[in-house]
C-alpha cells in the first residue's frame, strides 16, 4: 500500500524568519518543502528567487520541490537545481515545448514534474508522462495560499491515477491547494499520494506537529479504504 508524504509549502511562513520556519517544519514531521517560485506574470504575485532557496538550503536535510509558476521557465532551469532543488515542477500551461523542458529537467539530475491548472484537461500532459516523475494537480487557482479545495478537480485526480496504474510507470501524484483534515481524505481517495499544505501546517489547533500528524492519518485511513 503506497503511505502518504506530506509536502509543506512555505507560502504561509515569516518570509523574515524562513530558516526557522523551514527548521520547523522538518522538526514537525514533513516530507519535504515546496517552494512557491512566482514571477507577477503567470500568476499575479511575486515570491523568491533561487538565491533565496539556496540560502535555507542548510536549514534542512528534507528534499525540496519548486514549483514554476512562471512564464517560459526554461532559461532558468539550472538555477533551481544549483539552489539545492531535487524536484522542478513547471507548469504545463506556461511552457512552449513540455517534452523539451522535462528532458532538460532530468538531464540536470533533477526529478521533473509538471502541474496542471484546474482548468487544464489531463489530456494536455498524457503525451509526456514517460518524462514525468512528479504530476501536480493543483486543487485551487495557483497564485494565492489559503484558497478554499476545489472537490471538481476530483475526477481529474481519479483519471490520472487511473493512467498511471494503466501505464505501470513510478510517477508521483500530487495535489496541491486547500489541503486540510476535511479535504485530504477526499483526495487521497480519488487517488493522490502526495499532499501539499501551507495553511492547514501553519495555522490551527495544536501543535504544527499535530497538524502533520493530524494530515498524515487522514490520507492513510482514505488510502487504506482504498
Amino acid at each position: 500500500m503506497r503511505t502518504p508524504v506530506i509536502v509543506a509549502s512555505v507560502l504561509p511562513a515569516d518570509f523574515s524568519e524562513l530558516g526557522r520556519d523551514v527548521k520547523r517544519l522538518e522538526n514537525a514531521g514533513v516530507d519535504r518543502i515546496q517552494w512557491d517560485v512566482m514571477d507577477g506574470r503567470f500568476v499575479p504575485n511575486l515570491t523568491f528567487g533561487p538565491d533565496v532557496i539556496a540560502a535555507n538550503r542548510t536549514h534542512t536535510n528534507l528534499g525540496f520541490e519548486v514549483q514554476l509558476m512562471v512564464d517560459d521557465p526554461d532559461p532558468m532551469l539550472g538555477r533551481w537545481v544549483e539552489a539545492g532543488c531535487q524536484i522542478i515542477i513547471v507548469h504545463a500551461e506556461a511552457t512552449r515545448h513540455l517534452h523539451h523542458t522535462l528532458s532538460t529537467i532530468r538531464g540536470l539530475g533533477a526529478r521533473a514534474g509538471v502541474a496542471l491548472n484546474p482548468a487544464t484537461p489531463l489530456e494536455a500532459v498524457t503525451n509526456v508522462l514517460h518524462l514525468t516523475d512528479l504530476l501536480v494537480i493543483m486543487t485551487v487557482e495557483p497564485g494565492f495560499g489559503g484558497q478554499p479545495y476545489l472537490a471538481q478537480m476530483e475526477p481529474k485526480i481519479a483519471a490520472a491515477r487511473a493512467e498511471i496504474d494503466r501505464r505501470g510507470v513510478e510517477i508521483e501524484l500530487e495535489v496541491d491547494g486547500g489541503i486540510t483534515t476535511a479535504t485530504i481524505g477526499a483526495a487521497a481517495r480519488a487517488g493522490a499520494t502526495a499532499f501539499c499544505a501551507g495553511s492547514a501546517l501553519f495555522n490551527g489547533p495544536g501543535t504544527m506537529t499535530d497538524r502533520v500528524r493530524a494530515l498524515r492519518q487522514a490520507a492513510a485511513a482514505a488510502m487504506q479504504h482504498n
